[in-house]
């Protein structure tokens, strides 16, 4: 029960030591060849995934399916393997994104969810809206028009507007304001005289 023969204990502490050897030279090529392509693997997956809250759990999910293979056997090249993982990884998430248990679906169904699909009336009187839009905006003069439809549809900013148009910024925003001024009277009617009488 005493003390184990010396060669039992140098025999673990070779073992330990190559242990620790491998995880040292894992350690040195994951902060010499992985690390520093941080910047261009955040870029990567910002634009290849929709939900940014997520990406920095999926860098770091990366880096330790990377590590783990690393200790298996050190990659030739970094980072093409750096960027095949987080491809594969991105894949996975999506595959199991898309995958929903039937026991899901029935339970959602006993609970009496609603749909989140918008019902019959709705639709209709979408459909309605879109066509008194349409026309409205069919009556604005050609300016005004592009202009509302550049900045509401596009997203482009006044500035944008100017460049796309080829007129000036002030002309820009002075189309913007007219043609959406003629589509709320269009739509609730002329504003009222505060200055009249009643």
């Amino acid at each position: 029960m005493g003390n184990l023969p010396d060669t039992t204990s140098d025999t673990a502490n070779r073992a330990l030591s190559g242990v620790n050897t491998l995880e040292i030279e894992v350690d040195a090529w994951f902060v010499r060849e992985i690390l520093p392509l941080e910047a261009s693997l955040m870029q990567y997956l910002q634009h290849n995934w929709r939900n940014r809250s997520e990406i920095s759990d999926i860098r770091q999910e990366v880096y330790v399916r990377v590590y783990e293979a690393a200790k298996e056997a050190l990659p030739e090249r970094a980072k093409p393997f750096l960027f095949a993982t987080a491809r594969n990884l991105l894949i996975n998430r999506v595959r199991h994104a898309q995958i929903v248990p039937i026991e899901v679906v029935s339970d959602l169904d006993a609970l009496g969810a609603a749909s989140e699909a918008p019902g019959p009336d709705r639709i209709v009187q979408a459909r309605d809206e879109l066509r008194l839009l349409q026309a409205a905006l069919d009556k604005l003069p050609s300016r005004w028009r592009t202009a509302v439809m550049l900045q509401r549809v596009e997203g482009l900013s006044r500035k944008q507007i100017a460049e796309r148009m080829g007129i000036t910024e002030s002309s820009a925003a002075k189309y913007l304001a007219d043609g959406i001024c003629a589509l709320v009277s269009k739509f609730y009617g002329d504003p009222p005289d505060l200055r009249r009488e009643p």
